[in-house]
């Protein structure tokens, strides 16, 4: 996050898990916050000793169109607040959405002053400020207004900006279904592991230290993902056994891809 790209003004609308994550990513990439309104009437006690501690305004009244407003509510509250969030986006306001399903063409018809949107998908890491977000930018976005946006949600993580919205639902499939498909393996390997013979419990805590450790690693290492694959596999070893299983016709490889296919048919059907 580059400091000199936050905005002059900011409305976050909703801070429950990903807007609270990304408001303490700004906060800590040098974002003042007197710079910044909360708009969150559910507001939790800590949200609100938050906001107290930085100068935050919260849930407060007679607000202005700002130069940045980022919708973190839930997406099926999108209709309900529109009459309430419309007043504070203007003609020049960069309007970022987080929501998912929710098209650039979806948030202009609720927000009719709106002409830069920026819509992004993160993911649940994101809520760590680990994520990874997928984000594409309506015509009218200037160049100055994506660098910003860049800067917000660089905030919670890796930002990977897409020439198309179409590629959203592809975004969704991998990066924000993906940490499911993460979960689920751990799931696998701790039930692998206690048919093998293993404890329950000593097999669930190997296999949550495993998937995680290896994710850490694999996040630090400039190694591709195959070459630390290949690095763990001895010729003719255990690991070559297990892969061979699960790399056959039929295997993980074949199965993701049918899986982030069928993620991705749901994810257009929910964006029509």
């Amino acid at each position: 996050m580059t400091a000199s790209d936050l905005p002059a003004s900011l409305v976050l609308v909703g801070a429950g898990k990903m807007g609270g994550a990304m408001l303490e990513g700004w906060l800590a990439g040098g974002l003042d916050g007197s710079r910044i309104a909360v708009v969150d009437p559910g507001a939790s006690p800590d949200l609100t000793a938050l906001c107290g501690r930085h100068g935050i305004a919260l849930n407060p009244e007679g607000l202005t169109p700002p130069e940045a407003l980022v919708l973190a509510i839930k997406p099926q509250g999108l209709e309900a607040a529109s009459s309430a969030v419309a007043p504070l986006v203007g003609p020049d306001t960069l309007v970022v959405s987080v929501l998912a399903g929710k098209t650039v063409a979806n948030l202009k018809a609720r927000l009719p002053q709106a002409r830069a949107v920026v819509r992004a998908m993160p993911n649940l890491p994101a809520s760590i400020g680990r994520g990874a977000t997928g984000a594409a930018a309506s015509p009218e976005t200037s160049e100055r207004q994506r660098r910003m946006a860049d800067a917000l949600l660089s905030g919670i993580g890796l930002v990977e900006w897409l020439a198309d919205e179409s590629l959203i639902d592809a975004v969704t499939a991998v990066s924000g279904s993906g940490p499911a498909y993460v979960f689920l393996l751990a799931e696998a390997l701790a039930e692998a592991g206690a048919a093998a013979g293993l404890p329950p419990d000593v097999a669930a805590r190997l296999a949550r230290q495993t998937v995680a450790g290896a994710g850490a690693l694999l996040a630090e290492s400039p190694l591709e993902p195959g070459i630390l694959r290949q690095n763990v596999t001895s010729p003719g070893g255990t690991t070559a056994a297990a892969l061979g299983v699960l790399m056959a016709a039929g295997g993980l490889p074949d199965l993701l891809r049918a899986a982030v296919a069928a993620a991705k048919s749901r994810s257009a059907e929910l964006s029509g």
